[in-house]
């Protein structure tokens, strides 16, 4: 008799809380429109990818075939010209193109700075002064800084004063761009406790916004010089300074030998200012 009221209170029973249930898998209605817009991007991005290497005649055999012009071009430049008067020489143009990159990335601070205040979202008085602000920063940086190097080289002449001013332009567009971002996404409460407590626009981007975004807008100035010590590398084959210069002048006078040493000197610049940048952001953090 006790057998039979536990087996009809078990039956009776109701299942426990705590044991797990199967629940219906929902099913994701956009499964298969998502697979679809892969399926079409995939297939855009590889024709975009054909029609470039039919454009640009990318040829890996052609690369092959030209090997051995590649080698006796290298071969020609073995043992590097280490002689006094070219070490000389590309010392000053080393140190000359370190003083532009330097000069375009300090310089143009206050004038990327103010744009950035105007035209950043959170900062800028108003949408026109925002508008304007984009508009002069899009166009310093949609400039290529060799075509100002080239502006400035019929204006100043040949040296590097032209790249001083081709990379302050620049760099003032990218440099701009960087920081008015920085400057929107920085946490909204220490400009609004101020606001609130009667400090005008100026007081509010002095002691609030600059200070909190320091930091980032510090590593994106080191960044910025970084990338303009390789530029004016550049700029110096157009005519504006520095060793790029001499290397340029090396290759049309058929000296192989000395534009492989200006390439080593070349070489032991970045690692020096790459080495210099990460020890500044190291002390910083």
């Amino acid at each position: 008799m006790t057998a039979t009221i536990d087996t009809a209170a078990d039956a009776g029973a109701e299942p426990d809380a705590r044991s797990p249930r199967r629940l219906p898998v929902p099913r994701d209605a956009k499964a298969p429109m998502r697979a679809t817009s892969w399926t079409v991007g995939i297939l855009i991005l590889v024709a975009l990818h054909w029609i470039a290497f039919e454009s640009t005649d990318f040829r890996l055999d052609s690369l092959v075939s030209g090997a051995q012009g590649m080698g006796r071009f290298i071969a020609e430049a073995f043992p590097p010209d280490l002689s006094p008067e070219v070490l000389s020489d590309g010392i000053q143009g080393v140190l000359q193109t370190l003083w532009v990159g330097l000069l375009g990335t300090t310089v143009s601070v206050p004038f990327a700075l103010l744009l950035a205040v105007f035209g950043a979202r959170t900062t800028a008085p108003n949408a026109f002064v925002y508008q304007v602000a984009r508009a002069i920063l899009s166009f310093f940086r949609a400039v290529p800084d060799i075509v100002f190097a080239l502006i400035f080289v019929t204006a100043v002449g040949l040296g590097p004063f032209a790249g001083v001013l081709a990379l302050i332009c620049h760099n003032t567009g990218v440099m701009g761009k960087l920081w008015s971002e920085a400057m929107e996404e920085v946490d909204p409460g220490p400009e609004q406790a101020l606001g609130t407590a009667g400090a005008n626009r100026f007081q509010v981007v002095a002691n609030a916004t600059i200070p909190t975004v320091l930091p980032q807008l510090t590593g994106l100035l080191l960044y910025r010089f970084d990338v303009n010590v390789r530029s004016s590398l550049v700029l110096g084959l157009v005519g504006a300074g520095g060793i790029g210069l001499l290397i340029n002048k090396s290759i049309k006078t058929f000296q192989f030998d000395q534009m492989l040493t200006y390439l080593i000197m070349v070489l032991i610049l970045i690692v020096v200012v790459d080495l210099a940048s990460a020890w500044i952001r190291k002390r910083l953090q």
